[in-house]
């Protein structure tokens, strides 16, 4: 486990690029500046030997193999909503100097699961990563830079000199007028070489050609006898009857904001879902919006959210226009009578729509990552992913802390704690209260009493009695009489008929538990195929 002086992500919207953060003597780095850049007193940087294993990459990635290019160094982390936030801006460097400039992502983990490569190469397809990274599993390459928070960077220069660091999320735009200022001055010296760099990218062989993949959410709803699944890195939303028969497909499967038909429509990693009669409500995670799906008409409207993100957290001022209020990744949604909650990641806050006004604002959490009980306006969330309720409570699975909350659905009382304890507090424990250990729960459901959750980096479903907070293992290990996982990293959860559909997000696949005899099966899908295959999923050579 990481020493609790490591700080856990880095604040949503506060750009920390010019802390002058005073790593280890062996690499004298300094904050990024464009007068670093040409300064003549840079040292070397030291090499990215100590990791367990490469992905992305036929082997390891050293220093003198990318020499004559900018290199990015991105230290990140698979759980952090920070990390995951500033992805879009790497790809878009990337996309801009794709013939002087080298990211490598340096995977240093905060849980014991991440140390795991196979979890890292499972995040490497599901966030779509396109550049080298290694799993810095014991955290060497982290402490030779001196990294204390997620997500930081460390720029060096085509000659192998430490240029400068920053953190956090916001910083495109400096990071762009530094690259430029080098690729001007290292074109002039003649010491940037500019031949193309190609990596031998993982998903040129795992394609997702499965029907799905890397299902997020999902909703089993008893009454109209349909499942609704939030089929995430598909990019589409993918709705069959109970027994899996396709019903229809919302969404191109092409990353997108768009509006329109269920076939024109685009999403970018939908994850929530939340049923109100023929509207289904979905979380476009990436798109930092709400969409409604009207299932009678086959369209799709944004009703919440700008489509782009807003990092700055509200405090608990009074809601605004839905559609244009900004959010920060929504990773899950849960409908109680006319108010549909959002489970706002990115924020660290629990937020509260009226659908029937259009109104959206937070609902609880003062926007600071911890895990601290108290009135809705003073209590602290960390990157809550996973919302239920029994009719009068609401439930978070508060992933960062691996926590589980609860809250009054009126907004009169307090935040409690069920199970979780802080943000380094982890582990795989049935028990009581502070006695019980998650490890980065992403769903939670209510069922006949009882909480279900996914507890997800433990691959497993465990049942909590909220008065008593006695927690166990419902189900996990592997199959009977095998080594085959019952789940792999599930995240979504939802129960219609005495059954509990589980989204088995690293497996790609549906499971499905009779909670009456805990037998456990796949949901065969009928009908159900992948979408095409974009471009930028095929090697060079098979894109022409």
């Amino acid at each position: 486990m990481f020493r609790k002086a490591v700080v856990s992500c880095v604040v949503a919207g506060v750009a920390l690029a010019l802390i002058a953060v005073v790593m280890n003597a062996k690499t004298g780095a300094r904050p990024l500046t464009l007068k670093a850049v040409e300064s003549q007193n840079l040292e070397a940087a030291p090499d990215l030997d100590g990791g367990v294993a490469w992905l992305n990459s036929a082997g390891p990635v050293l220093l003198k193999d990318v020499k004559g290019k900018v290199v990015l160094l991105d230290f990140w982390t698979l759980c952090c909503i920070n990390c995951i936030h500033i992805m879009p801006d790497l790809a878009k460097l990337e996309k801009k100097y794709p013939n002087e400039l080298v990211v490598i992502g340096v995977h240093s983990p905060k849980f014991d699961n991440e140390k795991d490569t196979r979890s890292i190469r499972k995040a490497v397809l599901r966030y779509e990563i396109a550049h080298p990274v290694v799993n810095d599993a014991d955290r060497k390459i982290w402490d030779r830079f001196g990294i204390n928070s997620w997500p930081s960077m460390v720029v060096i220069d085509p000659e192998g000199k430490l240029v400068g660091q920053l953190s956090g999320e916001g910083n495109y735009d400096q990071l762009d007028r530094a690259i430029a200022k080098m690729v001007e001055v290292h074109r002039a010296k003649k010491t940037l070489n500019e031949t193309p760099i190609k990596f031998d990218l993982i998903r040129y062989r795992d394609k997702g050609d499965t029907p799905l993949f890397f299902p997020g959410k999902v909703l089993a709803d008893a009454p109209s006898n349909r499942l609704f699944i939030a089929d995430s890195t598909h990019h589409r939303v993918v709705v069959t009857d109970l027994a899996g028969k396709k019903v229809a497909v919302i969404g191109s499967g092409t990353p997108g904001l768009k509006d329109g038909g269920f076939d024109a429509a685009q999403f970018n990693d939908p994850q929530g879902l939340a049923l109100d009669g023929d509207t289904l409500y979905i979380a476009d995670r990436k798109n930092h919006s709400i969409r409604a799906a009207d299932l009678k008409a086959g369209t799709v409207t944004l009703v919440a959210g700008t489509g782009v993100q807003t990092q700055e957290s509200r405090g608990m001022d009074r809601p605004g226009p839905a559609k244009t209020t900004g959010m920060n990744s929504p990773w899950d949604i849960h409908l109680a009578g006319r108010t549909l909650f959002i489970a706002m990641a990115g924020h660290h806050q629990i937020w509260a729509m009226d659908v029937d006004k259009g109104l959206v604002g937070p609902f609880a959490g003062d926007g600071r990552e911890n895990i601290k009980d108290g009135p809705a306006y003073a209590a602290r969330f960390a990157q809550p992913s996973g919302l239920a309720d029994d009719g009068k409570f609401l439930y978070v699975a508060d992933s960062e802390v691996s926590a589980i909350r609860k809250l009054p659905l009126n907004g009169e009382g307090r935040v409690e704690t069920l199970v979780g304890t802080g943000l380094f507090d982890f582990g795989d424990a049935d028990g009581v209260g502070t006695k019980a250990k998650l490890q980065h729960a992403l769903g939670v459901a209510f069922h006949d009493g009882k909480l279900i959750v996914a507890d997800t980096y433990n691959s497993k479903v465990k049942l909590i009695d909220p008065a008593t907070k006695a927690v166990t293992t419902l189900l996990g290990g592997t199959e009977p009489g095998t080594k085959t996982p019952l789940f792999d990293e599930p995240a979504g959860l939802s129960v219609a008929n005495g059954k509990l559909y589980v989204a088995d997000t690293n497996a790609h696949r549906i499971r499905v538990v009779d909670l009456a005899t805990k037998a456990v099966t796949t949901l065969t899908l009928e009908g159900v195929v992948a979408p095409p295959q974009s471009k930028d999923w095929l090697p060079p050579d098979a894109k022409k």
